[in-house]
C-alpha cells in the first residue's frame, strides 16, 4: 500500500514527472501485483484501517460552511414561506397590448381577478404582482413587452405573461422562469396568479377541446371588468383558415374555433342588461366564423339584430375578402340595419398580386374591389377601413406604385399604414427582404398621401344621430359615433355620456368631426338599465342588487364588509335563492364558481364577526381544492 500511495503522490504532484520516471517507479511495484485477483477483498492488507477506524477518522472531519452575504440572508428571513401567503388581498396591475380580441381577454382576467378578491390597480407602483399581456403582431409591440418584463423584474415585482407572445414562443431567453396563462386558458388565471404570489413558476398552455373537437376558448359567461362599462367586446371565433406568411398570431392562436350562436346571443342579451350600449364583434378573422361548426357569420348577425335594444348599437370586425365574397347580399342588408354600424374593416396589404401571392393571402386585387364597389353601391355612405403592409419582402416599386394607386382611388378614411417586420419562426422572415431604408420611405410616402385628403369636408352642416360612449384623448369631448362609425367629438356634458343624440356638424379634422347637440331633439337612452360602474365586475344579478340594497338599508353598519364580500363574488344563476336574516345580516347563496378547479356547487356563508360590523368572514364549504381549503377574509370600514 505504500507503494502505491507514493506512486499516485509522484505522479499528481511532481509536475516534472517523465514517462522515464513512470517507468522507474512501476519497476518498483511488488511482483504480487502482477497475479490474477480472484476476491477484491485480497487487496486489502492487515495494516489497512477496519471499517470502525474509518468511522472514527470521520467523526474528526468537520464540513466547511460557505457564508451567504448578510443582504441574501435578510432576504431570505424576510420572504415568508409560501403556505404562509393569503391570496385574494394583493394587488395586480394588468397591461394589454394589441387588438379588441386580446383587450377582451384582458377585460376577462381583470374580472376573474377581482371576483376572487384581488385589488386591480391602474398604479403600476403599488402592485405586488403585474399581468402583461402581448401581442405578437410587430416587433415594436414585442419589444414594448420585454421591457415591462425587465422593469417589472428591477422592481421586484411578481409577473404572470398571458396574451400571443409568449403563446407562441414560449422557451424564448427573457421568458425563462416566468409564469404564462395560455390565450385558451384565461379561466385559469386565479390559479397562475396565486402560485406566481407564492413564488412558483406555473405555465398553461394547452387547448381547450371538447371530445377531440378544438373550442373557441374559455367560457363567455366568466366575470369580467369592462375597460369601457358601456362597450362590451365579444370575442366570436379564435383563430383563422388562412397561413399569412408574415402572421405570428397563427402561431398563438391557432386555426379556427368558433362559438355556437346561443351563447353569443346569451352573451349579449347579458351585455345589454348590465348597461352596454355598443357591442364590438372581433376575431382573428370575422368572415371564416362558423365553418368549423356548421354555420356562418350572416345567420350569427341576424340573431344578434333580434336582441339589440333602441338606441344601442353593434359594430363588426375586421374580415379577409376571401369569406365574405359569398355572403356579399346579405352582409350588405344587414350593414343597412339601422342597428348596426355601416362600418367594414377589410385589410388588402397590398394592390399587387404578385406580393399578395407571396403572402398567400389567398385572394387578389380584384377581389378585394368586388367587395369595396358592392358595399358601396349596396350600403351609402359606408365606411370602408383598411390595412396595408410597406416593404414586403420581394415588393417592387411598381408593386408600390399599385398600392398607391389603390388609395388614391378608393380614399380610405381609415387606413392601418405598417412598415414590414420580419417575425421570428415566420416563412417571410426567410426570403430576401426590402432594405431597411426603403421601407422607411414607402411607408413615408403613404402616409403622406393618406394625409393629403380630408374625408370629413364635405359633411359640415349636415345633421346626425350620434352614440355617446367615450372620453377623448386629452379629455376636452366626449366621443360619439354616427351611423358609419366616424368619430364625433360632442361637448363634455354628463348628461349626454351612454346616449343617442342629434347633433349638428360644424367642423371637420382629418380623424373626427365636430358637433353640436340639436336642443330640440329627442334624446334615446340606449342602455335597458344603469350601466355598471367603472371597474365593476359583471355578473351580479338584479335580485341579488336588491337584495343586498335592502339589507342594508336595515342595518348600514355593515355596509363596508358585506359590500365587499358581496363585490367579490360573481353570481351567473339568474335564479339563486337569497334569504337575508335581519337579526344576523347573514346571506346564504348557491354559486357557480366556474373559475375555481372545484365542486361548482357551493354553499358561502356569510356573516359578522365583532358587533362594531368592521370584519367579516366569508368562509367557503367544502371548497376543497388540490392545494388549500378556500377562504376569504373581508375587511371593511
Amino acid at each position: 500500500m505504500l507503494y502505491l500511495f507514493f506512486f499516485f503522490f509522484f505522479f499528481f504532484f511532481s509536475p516534472g514527472l517523465s514517462s522515464k520516471g513512470i517507468s522507474v517507479v512501476l519497476k518498483k511495484m511488488p511482483a504480487a501485483c502482477d497475479s490474477v485477483l480472484e476476491d477484491i477483498e485480497d487487496i486489502v492488507s492487515a495494516q489497512d484501517p477496519k471499517p470502525h477506524d474509518r468511522q472514527f477518522v470521520r467523526k474528526n472531519v468537520f464540513p466547511k460552511v460557505r457564508k451567504r452575504s448578510s443582504q441574501q440572508n435578510t432576504q431570505t428571513d424576510d420572504d415568508p414561506p409560501s403556505d404562509s401567503i393569503i391570496p385574494g388581498v394583493q394587488k395586480i396591475w394588468i397591461r394589454t397590448w394589441g387588438c379588441s380580441h386580446n383587450n377582451s381577454d384582458g377585460e376577462y382576467m381583470a374580472g376573474q381577478l377581482a371576483a376572487y378578491g384581488y385589488k386591480i390597480t391602474d398604479n403600476s407602483a403599488e402592485a405586488d404582482l403585474w399581468l402583461l399581456n402581448s401581442c405578437t403582431v410587430k416587433n415594436p409591440a414585442e419589444d414594448h413587452f420585454r421591457n415591462s418584463i425587465k422593469k417589472a423584474q428591477e422592481g421586484n415585482k411578481k409577473v404572470v405573461l398571458a396574451g400571443c407572445v409568449p403563446q407562441a414562443q414560449p422557451r424564448q431567453d427573457y421568458l425563462k422562469g416566468l409564469s404564462i396563462i395560455g390565450v385558451q386558458q384565461i379561466d385559469r388565471v386565479v390559479e397562475v396568479v396565486e402560485e406566481t404570489i407564492k413564488g412558483h413558476s406555473v405555465r398553461l398552455l394547452g387547448q381547450k377541446k371538447d371530445n377531440g373537437k378544438r373550442l373557441g376558448g374559455a367560457r363567455l359567461d366568466l366575470p369580467k371588468i369592462r375597460k369601457n362599462p358601456l362597450i362590451e367586446i365579444i370575442s366570436i371565433n379564435t383563430g383563422c383558415l388562412n397561413a399569412c406568411t408574415y402572421c405570428k398570431t397563427k402561431h398563438a392562436r391557432g386555426d379556427l374555433a368558433s362559438y355556437p350562436i346561443e351563447e353569443l346571443v346569451d352573451r349579449a342579451k347579458q351585455s345589454f342588461q348590465e348597461g352596454v350600449c355598443e357591442i364590438w364583434l372581433t376575431s382573428e378573422d370575422t368572415g371564416a366564423y362558423g365553418r368549423d361548426i356548421g354555420t356562418d357569420l350572416p345567420t350569427l348577425l341576424w340573431k344578434l339584430v333580434e336582441v339589440i335594444p333602441e338606441g344601442a348599437m353593434l359594430r363588426l370586425g375586421m374580415t379577409n375578402p376571401p369569406y365574405i365574397l359569398e355572403h356579399l347580399e346579405e352582409m350588405a342588408k344587414i350593414l343597412n340595419h339601422p342597428r348596426v354600424y355601416a362600418f367594414l374593416h377589410i385589410p388588402v396589404q397590398s394592390a399587387s398580386d404578385s406580393v399578395l401571392m407571396d403572402m398567400k393571402r389567398e385572394y387578389c386585387v380584384a377581389d378585394f374591389k368586388r367587395v369595396v364597389d358592392f358595399l358601396k353601391e349596396k350600403v351609402p355612405g359606408i365606411t370602408i377601413a383598411t390595412d396595408i403592409i410597406c416593404g414586403f419582402p420581394g415588393e417592387t416599386d411598381e408593386d408600390f406604385q399599385e398600392t398607391m394607386k389603390l388609395v388614391e382611388q378608393y380614399r380610405f378614411p381609415s387606413l392601418f399604414i405598417n412598415q414590414f417586420y420580419p417575425r421570428p419562426g415566420t416563412p417571410a422572415a426567410k426570403m430576401h427582404q426590402v432594405p431597411a431604408a426603403v421601407k422607411k420611405q414607402r411607408t413615408k410616402d403613404l402616409s403622406q398621401l393618406f394625409h393629403s385628403y380630408n374625408p370629413y369636408d364635405h359633411k359640415v352642416g349636415e345633421r346626425q344621430r350620434v352614440l355617446v360612449t367615450e372620453e377623448s384623448f386629452d379629455s376636452n369631448y366626449y366621443v360619439a359615433h354616427n351611423p358609419f362609425y366616424e368619430q364625433v367629438l360632442v361637448p363634455k356634458d354628463p348628461v349626454l355620456m351612454g346616449k343617442m343624440v342629434e347633433v349638428n356638424i360644424y367642423e371637420a379634422g382629418k380623424h373626427f368631426m365636430k358637433g353640436q347637440p340639436v336642443s330640440d331633439a329627442r334624446v334615446y337612452t340606449a342602455s335597458i338599465t344603469r350601466p355598471l360602474a367603472k371597474g365593476e365586475v359583471s355578473g351580479l344579478t338584479e335580485i341579488f342588487r336588491q337584495t343586498k340594497e335592502d339589507s342594508l338599508e336595515q342595518h348600514p353598519t355593515y355596509h363596508s364588509s358585506f359590500n365587499r364580500a358581496v363585490d367579490a363574488l360573481d353570481i351567473t344563476d339568474r335564479n339563486i335563492p337569497c334569504a337575508v336574516h335581519s337579526q344576523t345580516v347573514a346571506a346564504v347563496l348557491v354559486l357557480d364558481l366556474m373559475w375555481l378547479p372545484s365542486s361548482p356547487r357551493t354553499f358561502l356563508n356569510t356573516a359578522s364577526s365583532s358587533d362594531s360590523g368592521d370584519v367579516c368572514m366569508l368562509s367557503a364549504f367544502p371548497l376543497q381544492t388540490p392545494s388549500r381549503q378556500m377562504w376569504w377574509w373581508v375587511r371593511g370600514l
